[in-house]
């Protein structure tokens, strides 16, 4: 057991100190917190002042007792490796400088939760804010002890260098140091270097090369950044004392970073307000430089922090929303942050933002007149929808169609599209003969639903008589509340369907969409999510398959032991989140994959981990299954683009996504082997994962999936030419 806990602590605090490293560039990758420690040790003082410093907040953490979990992200402890790095820079090492180090490590992380803690109910960053206010008070306090005093170290660096690495080292940094670089390139990197308190073209360019690997977003922001602020100095002539590189990199560099695609998702627009946002850092510069050196203290971050969080803070005071949209979930990545939330607007946000409604009605019917319909759907009453049932020619009717009983759709059952009350009903007006219209009663016999408050339905030209409910009761999905008729103005017999903020029956219509339906154009079905019918397609609710409704239906505290060949056995439990998202987490591979299980579709939202745990060939196997064994049924959907292969063009569709996205992953299922409703065999579901890259696809996955008994007993996946079998059991 005592092993065990030196084991975790050590695990907490290796990642909490490289967490620390990567978060100074607004990341949590490990390889480029590596980078960025690297780069610290350029100038070796600085370096290891800062590590030290870092490693005693990562402690005081620990034994303060504030979460491991929050701690390990380095939000708590990056403010005190700035410390580090900045105490590391402007003194001498001696006892007392260690010993105020020390001090100012633990104080920066007191000061870090108390920010947080403070900022986070308003949903705003603390940022480097417990950065400043530590060295501050450092600078501040230490011209009171004799014991600590400033370096000259700086002007001689390259004593420290030769002192670190001999002639060789000072060779290879003069090499840089002396390339034939524009003098806009020399000083965008040693901008870049800045921010660890360097000023070298060396650790600049490992800096950028760091960059590029770990997000494209990321470095063409901080280019964009140092740009404007170049042109706006220039263009108003600003003072030149206030442009030195330190400002460069950790105010106008960060700045359009954190506002361009980190905090915001990555867009035309967040590019565009970075041409703002930059300038304004720069007037604050100058404007906090002049009431901070009164007191000898350098402006250090401050125009940064207090740009992005006002900035942030006026966005959420907005009424009326707008296009550009904060990161409702931080993955830092710019890159990961926009493709999910892409990912997730098309698929996942429809299932929370819609009440789900369905088709009101049983088996398929056509839609005869669509939204802004050319007979009647205009005005204040275009967004409805007239639905009839045809043949296999597209007739409506049988015989010579004079009489209403010949028409298919006639006295068909109509049922509630959701969950309701009823709220009004009409039900004495006579059907009309075939081609009459009744322009007194212009609705005819209708049904108004409440399913929610401003969301209403309403059914017309029911039949007479033929009413199932009345008003004030309580009707569930499904339920069967009339007949279709041909009352009101109705030359024959049809169902007129609208959506409606108001319970009256001459309220104005809502676009709405169907939650899910089954979509038929010549012969050919797929499955629309969140849409509506458009006019002459024919429509369908799904009839679920019992035996995936069992299988797919993950309870929490619900585990599954998988098994492969060449693999290590797994064991998947079904979890919940403090937010309420079910996921299926994999304790071999730390692995979690977040689904949903609306009752008409399961599908995966999220995955985390390792590819190579079998839990992520099903995530990709399973990524949407619609819960029929109807074999018509092609169910397509777009992976989230961090699940595209190494591509020549991956980085370049990084660099541009901002823009627009040219490169995209698809799924494809359908239902190979199938059983009836009750689910009495086997049922096999065959999906693939195919590339698209312009107008060329390629399929880089292919799995199939078999269901027994209402349990998942197996799926095969195919990538790369290696087949892997795996079995499942509960």
């Amino acid at each position: 057991m005592k092993t065990r806990s030196i084991i975790s602590f050590g695990q907490y605090t290796f990642n909490t100190v490289l967490n620390s490293y990567s978060m100074l560039f607004f990341s949590n990758r490990k390889f480029f917190a590596g980078i960025v420690m690297l780069v610290s040790f350029f100038n070796p003082y600085t370096g290891f002042a800062g590590f030290v410093a870092t490693l005693i907040a990562a402690l005081a953490a620990w034994f303060i007792g504030f979460s491991r979990e929050q701690v390990r992200t380095g939000l708590y402890t990056y403010s005190g490796l700035l410390a580090g790095l900045g105490m590391g820079t402007f003194y001498e090492f001696s006892l007392g400088f260690w010993i105020l180090l020390a001090l100012a490590a633990i104080f920066s992380v007191m000061l870090s939760a108390a920010l947080i803690a403070k900022l986070a109910k308003s949903n705003l960053p603390a940022l480097s804010l417990a950065f400043i206010f530590t060295l501050w008070l450092v600078i501040l306090s230490s011209r009171e002890f004799a014991v600590i005093g400033l370096t000259e170290r700086n002007i001689y660096w390259l004593n420290e260098m030769y002192a670190t690495g001999g002639t060789g080292l000072i060779r290879l940094v003069q090499w840089f140091e002396e390339l034939p670089l524009p003098e806009s390139v020399a000083g965008f990197l040693r901008s870049l270097s800045a921010i660890l308190f360097q000023s070298n073209i060396a650790a600049g360019i490992v800096l950028a090369i760091g960059l590029f690997l770990f997000s494209r977003i990321a470095l063409t922001l901080m280019i964009a950044g140092y740009t404007i602020a170049i042109l706006f100095i220039q263009l108003m002539d600003g003072y030149s004392g206030s442009v030195n590189y330190y400002n460069l990199g950790t105010n106008f560099m960060l700045v359009s970073v954190a506002l361009g695609g980190f905090y915001i998702i990555p867009s035309v627009r967040s590019y565009f307000w970075s041409l703002i946002t930059v300038p304004i850092s720069y007037i604050l510069v100058i404007a906090f430089w002049k009431i901070t050196y009164t007191w000898g203290l350098p402006v250090f971050s401050l125009p940064f922090c207090f740009t992005v969080i006002l900035f942030i803070y006026v966005l959420q005071l907005r009424k009326a929303g707008g296009k550009m949209v904060l990161t409702p979930i931080q993955y830092y990545s710019p890159e990961e942050n926009l493709y999910r939330y892409i990912n997730s607007k098309e698929r996942v946000y429809s299932n929370f933002y819609y009440y789900h409604l369905a088709l009101p009605f049983l088996g398929e019917w056509t839609v005869s007149q669509g939204y802004n319909g050319g007979l009647t759907h205009k005005g204040e009453w275009s967004k409805a929808l007239d639905f009839v049932i045809t043949d296999k020619g597209g007739k409506t009717f049988y015989g010579n169609g004079s009489e209403p009983e010949q028409f298919y759709c006639y006295n068909k059952p109509v049922v509630s599209p959701a969950d309701g009350i009823v709220e009004e009903v009409i039900d004495y007006v006579d059907d009309n003969p075939i081609g009459k219209n009744n322009l007194h009663h212009n609705w005819g016999n209708t049904i108004v639903i409440k399913h929610a408050e401003g969301l209403y339905t309403k059914l017309s030209h029911l039949k007479k008589g033929s009413f199932k409910v009345s008003k004030g009761a309580y009707v569930r999905k499904g339920d069967i509340v009339a007949n279709c008729g041909s009352s009101g103005r109705s030359p024959e017999p049809h169902l007129h369907f609208q959506v409606q903020a108001t319970p009256y029956f001459d309220s104005r219509t809502l676009a709405y969409p169907f939650a899910y339906y089954i979509k038929t154009v010549e012969n050919k079905s797929s499955v629309e999510t969140f849409s509506v019918p458009e006019e002459g397609t024919t429509a369908g609710n799904m009839t679920l398959n019992n035996q995936l409704v069992s299988a797919f239906t993950f309870q929490p505290g619900y585990c599954m032991k998988v098994s492969a060949a060449d693999h290590k056995d797994e064991e998947w439990e079904v979890m919940v989140s403090a937010y309420n998202e079910t996921y299926l987490y994999c304790s071999e591979y730390k692995a979690y994959a977040y689904f949903v299980n609306n009752g008409s579709v399961f599908y995966f939202t999220n995955y985390f981990g390792s590819n190579k745990s079998l839990l992520y060939l099903f995530y990709k196997a399973a990524y949407k299954i619609v819960l029929t064994s109807d074999k018509r049924i092609t169910t397509g959907d777009i992976y989230p683009q961090n699940i595209l292969n190494r591509h020549p063009m991956k980085w370049l569709q990084d660099i541009i996504s901002p823009f627009a996205v040219f490169m995209r992953v698809s799924y494809r299922s359908t239902v190979k082997q199938g059983s009836d409703i009750m689910g009495g065999t086997e049922i096999t579901i065959e999906s693939r994962a195919i590339q698209k890259f312009l107008r060329n696809e390629k399929e880089i996955f292919a799995a199939e999936l078999t269901i027994a008994g209402g349990r998942i007993a197996s799926f095969t996946a195919i990538m790369k030419n290696k087949k892997i079998e795996v079995i499942c059991g509960s």
